[in-house]
């Protein structure tokens, strides 16, 4: 299977309600239980493109969309400004194929290119499938907090992995660019 990716724009979110919709409904990627509708779903979407962080779109030669991934922050203290959280979405026929794994390579690199530090990525479920995808892009696990969430009749696990992007902390970050500037006014 031949895949494009290329950023995510309006007309993508149908796709990328119906995926969340599936993961939300069938998953254990998103601890929310009820599917957000698409109004709130455009709303999410415009907060982190206009933001400036990377929201990536995956095409495979058809046309078909096959999935999407995002960075956004990691909490809203300015402090936490030079480190990002990923978060992949794949279409049910297009897990297992590679695509999770060429959305994260992709965007960790827009995210070292803009300037951030850190990638931390907040498994739900502790999905074997994406603990996986994520050590083979360079993320080690950092740490596994216990019974974090109760969702389809179990207790789930949330592993956290982490990758540093550039220089990592071994240098001081130039605050007078991007994300330095992501707290300014």
């Amino acid at each position: 299977m031949s895949v494009s990716l290329r950023s995510a724009i309006s007309d993508d979110l149908p796709y990328i309600t119906a995926i969340y919709r599936d993961s939300v409904l069938n998953g254990t990627a998103s601890y929310e239980i009820t599917p957000p509708s698409m109004e709130e779903m455009t709303g999410r979407f415009l907060a982190i493109r206009d933001k400036g962080y990377p929201y990536l779109a995956a095409e495979d030669e058809s046309g078909v969309f096959l999935g999407y991934a995002y960075a956004s922050a990691f909490r809203p203290r300015p402090a936490y400004r030079w480190m990002v959280e990923d978060s992949i979405y794949l279409a049910p026929e297009a897990r297992g194929r590679g695509v999770g794994r060429l959305l994260l390579d992709a965007l960790v690199e827009s995210c070292q290119t803009l300037g951030f530090r850190q990638m931390i990525a907040v498994i739900g479920g502790a999905h074997p499938a994406s603990v996986a995808v994520h050590r083979a892009a360079g993320f080690t696990e950092t740490g596994l907090l216990k019974g974090t969430g109760y969702k389809h009749g179990r207790w789930l696990d949330t592993m956290l992995m982490q990758k540093a992007l550039g220089e990592g902390n071994s240098t001081d970050p130039d605050a007078s660019v991007y994300p330095g500037i992501l707290f300014e006014g």
